[in-house]
């Protein structure tokens, strides 16, 4: 379990000015801002506690260097009268020690609960309707005569099985089959291609992860549910691979000419999403496991919003490559992730469904993130600081999918953008 030192920053923050975290906290529709006076008065319990230990501690140093005198002298009576006070003062510090550590355990189980900060950017609200749309581009087809959505033309053009998924593993998995499974891998490769030229490394992640590093990036605790756990091992399937990629720099001291570290990574991701299906998140829509490449940055803290602002751009960029009609949403306090400072959402225009699709999500967790995982550097002047760590999706497969399908449906074909031709071998399906 993570120690206290790991969440000194937090508490520093949070004792500095109470009342704006709290404030800061009401923003993201967080339930309890007393746990901020109840974190503080574990921290003052904790500190307390801490001194008599030390204090303790240092009588019990004194006075032993005291019986070596006196014993050099040959005043043994006195000496022993000391031993006597040493032992007596040695049985206070083991129930001290003691009792420091469920006040510890207490103190880091209630900072836990505590959600990243929102940056003074984030729109108050609480539901995805009071999302900012910021931008909207591209073009929204308009579809011929008998057009139908995704899960229809899965069937009809025999690329993706809901059935057969259903049956090797359960509702809400997926078998790609065919030109599906093309049209997959040559998606995955090209956003791969399309990040590396942009100064991307790119990572092949373990897709578990222990619970140090589900810890790490905000995972856990799971306060939804959304993690698939096997507990023999005590390992999780990743929900992203934002988790492994960013812990390959957990408990690191990175040199400050080596930012920005710039990573991505394709991967499978597992989500639960219980309670989840239903009529409005049919086919693709909302799956159990799905394919994502994923962009991860750890930058400077002086530059993390510059730097958010250019991962916006490079997303927004793979889209108009994509011809699809899009938009991007500035999400309010009640609609962001735990571990999230500032989060921006991309949708896509889903043409038969007439709705609009979420496919990426591109977040600065600010020093939450580096401080759970004690990602620093030094600076000029020697001193140790967090590094700002940022994500996001470059693009999540299945709603780019049905998106593509439903959008650039023809009579007898469906067309595919002209820079996946190369990579799926032809200009449609």
């Amino acid at each position: 379990m993570p120690q206290i030192e790991n969440q000194m920053l937090q508490l520093q923050v949070l004792r500095q000015d109470p009342e704006k975290v709290k404030e800061r906290l009401t923003i993201k529709n967080f339930g309890e801002p007393e746990l901020v006076d109840v974190i503080i008065a574990l921290d003052d319990e904790r500190k307390k506690t801490q001194l008599e230990f030390e204090n303790n501690q240092s009588r019990v140093n004194s006075i032993s260097k005291e019986i070596g005198g006196l014993m050099a002298k040959g005043q043994k009576d006195e000496a022993e009268t000391k031993k006597q006070e040493v032992a007596t003062l040695k049985s206070t510090l083991q129930p001290i020690t003691e009792k420091l550590a469920v006040v510890e355990k207490q103190l880091h189980d209630e900072l836990i609960k505590l959600p990243n900060l929102p940056s003074t950017l984030v729109p108050a609200g609480k539901t995805p309707a009071d999302n900012e749309v910021v931008k909207e581009g591209g073009v929204k087809p308009t579809l011929m005569e008998g057009a139908v959505p995704h899960w229809d033309l899965i069937k009809n053009y025999d690329i993706v099985d809901f059935e057969t998924g259903a049956k090797i593993t359960g509702s809400g998995f997926a078998l790609f089959k065919g030109k599906g499974a093309k049209l997959q891998r040559a998606l995955i490769q090209y956003f791969l291609d399309f990040n590396t030229a942009a100064g991307y490394s790119e990572f092949h992640p373990p897709f578990m992860v222990n619970e140090a590093s589900a810890y790490g990036t905000g995972q856990l605790p799971d306060k939804e549910g959304q993690m698939y756990h096997m507990e023999e091992d005590n390992f999780y399937m990743i929900p992203t691979s934002e988790v492994p990629i960013t812990n390959i720099y957990r408990d690191e001291i990175v040199k400050e000419e080596s930012l920005p570290i710039m990573m991505t990574a394709y991967s499978p991701c597992f989500r639960r999403e219980a309670g989840s299906f239903g009529k409005d998140v049919r086919g693709l829509n909302r799956v159990h496991q799905f394919e994502k490449v994923e962009l991860v940055q750890i930058v400077h803290p002086e530059k993390s919003y510059q730097v958010l602002d250019e991962m916006v751009a490079h997303v927004e960029k793979l889209l108009q490559s994509l011809e699809l009609p899009y938009r991007i949403l500035r999400l309010c306090g009640g609609d962001m992730s735990f571990a999230s400072a500032l989060t921006y959402d991309f949708e896509v225009y889903s043409a038969a469904q007439e709705k609009w699709l979420e496919v990426s999500s591109v977040t600065n967790f600010e020093s939450f993130q580096s401080n759970r995982m004690k990602i620093r550097f030094k600076d000029e002047n020697g001193k140790s600081q967090l590094v700002h760590t940022l994500n996001g999706s470059s693009l999540a497969l299945p709603r780019i999918i049905a998106c593509l399908l439903e959008n650039n449906q023809q009579s007898d074909c469906i067309n595919l953008p002209k820079v996946l031709h190369s990579y799926f071998g032809a200009n449609s399906i």
